[in-house]
Order: C-alpha cells, then sequence, then structure tokens
C-alpha cells in the first residue's frame, strides 16, 4: 500500500522537530566538554556521532560530518584539510546534518575555548549576521538565491569580514533530498540561482531551506559558522 504523503504542515512540523533534536544534541556536546584541547577534530567528530546515536539512536547523516578549528576554519565545505588537535585558545566550528526519522537537519555553530578577542569578535558576529540574512529574506517575497547570497555578501564586505563561500545555504527536506533538487545551481544560495527561492519543487512540495553564514578574519587567520533552517520557524 502506498504510504501517505505528509502535508505541508506535517513537513514544517518534521522539519521543525528535526532541528529542535540537532539543537539539544550541540547543547549536550557543549555539557560533556566534547569541544577541549587536546582533542582532534575528527575524534571530536566521532564522539557527537556516538552521542547522537546515544540520545536519538541515530547514525546517519546526509552530509560529511565537519568538526575544524583554528586554521582549517578558513576551509571551504568541500576541502578535507589535515585533522588537527584544539588548542587551549582555538576557534572551533562544528557543521552536522543528522537525519531524524528520514527528515533532514543542518545546524552549525561556532565555539571559543579562551578569551582570544578576535576569535570571540567571529563567534559573536556570526548571529547577528544570520538574522539579518533571514530578515531581508523576509521583506523580499519574490527574492532569489542569487540575490540573497549577493547581499549577504555585501554585508559581510562592509562589516569588514570575507566571505569566501560559493554559497549560503541550500535546500533542506525530506531524506535524500538531493534526489529530488539534484546538483542544479538553483538548489543553493549561490551566485546564479536566479529562480525564486518560495517556490515549489519538481514534486510539487514546497521548497524549504537553510541559511548559512561562513565568516572569514584572513588577518587573523580564523573563521566562523553557523546555519540553521531559513524559512520556518
Amino acid at each position: 500500500m502506498e504510504s501517505t504523503k505528509p502535508t505541508e504542515s506535517e513537513r514544517v512540523s518534521a522539519l521543525l522537530d528535526a532541528e529542535a533534536k540537532a539543537s539539544k544534541l550541540f547543547d549536550e556536546v557543549v555539557a560533556r566538554n566534547i569541544i577541549v584541547a587536546g582533542a582532534g577534530e575528527a575524534a571530536v567528530s566521532d564522539a557527537v556521532r556516538d552521542l547522537a546515536d546515544e540520545m536519538f539512536g541515530i547514525r546517519r547523516f546526509w552530509h560529511k560530518r565537519i568538526v575544524r578549528s583554528g586554521i582549517n576554519t578558513l576551509a571551504p565545505y568541500s576541502s578535507n584539510p589535515p585533522d588537527r588537535v584544539i588548542g587551549e585558545n582555538d576557534i572551533c566550528f562544528l557543521d552536522f546534518g543528522p537525519i531524524f526519522d528520514e527528515w533532514e537537519a543542518d545546524f552549525g555553530r561556532t565555539y571559543v575555548l579562551g578569551d582570544d578577542p578576535a576569535m570571540l569578535a567571529v563567534r559573536d558576529a556570526l548571529e547577528p549576521m544570520w538574522e539579518r540574512g533571514r530578515d531581508y529574506f523576509e521583506a523580499h517575497p519574490d527574492i532569489t538565491g542569487d540575490q540573497l547570497y549577493t547581499w549577504i555578501v555585501e554585508q559581510a564586505t562592509a562589516q569588514g569580514w570575507e566571505f569566501s563561500a560559493p554559497i549560503a545555504g541550500h535546500l533542506v527536506g525530506e531524506f535524500p533530498h538531493k534526489q529530488i533538487s539534484g546538483s542544479e545551481v538553483t538548489s543553493y544560495i549561490a551566485a546564479g540561482s536566479h529562480t525564486p527561492m518560495r517556490r515549489a519543487d519538481p514534486t510539487g512540495r514546497a521548497c524549504h531551506w537553510i541559511l548559512e553564514i561562513h565568516l572569514i578574519d584572513r588577518k587573523n587567520q580564523i573563521g566562523g559558522f553557523f546555519e540553521q533552517l531559513l524559512d520556518v520557524r
């Protein structure tokens, strides 16, 4: 018997629930002091994977698990920098895409060990920039991925940051969303993505988006990352 497709309300609820669980996972990472000086990035990644299994019984992630610290925070998503040991005074970000009951989450946060002013400045600039991006999205009903990306890059530059990432977000939904959206540029908040973001996907379902902010302080050779659901809350 063919399963009943979820309603749009059910889809939104499932995406929000997946994100809430991802947030709880990250809170527990902090509570258990998993990001600690002397730990390697790969070891932290494995610890978060195991914690997700312990808390929610999941071991599947729809994209590669990312833990980057220090100089590695400059690397784009597509890179695979050498494993690095986290230092006493360091910056580190996590980017995980856990799958909860066949629904994708994509969650990113930045953490600072110590009190380095430059590192704290990067960390503290991320969420406000993300919120401004969401406000701009909400104020422009027909906005395209290209327009939102261009605006975010301009805002980052105006504040003295570098935004070198080729995208500022992407579609998210039922796993695996990539089989629905493919690899076309219109699946991303990126230059050249000229289709309105508020649209139906090829299956007739509403498109939902992740907004991600990757700010770089080139002078101090550090970066930070923040991402979560853009269009539902």
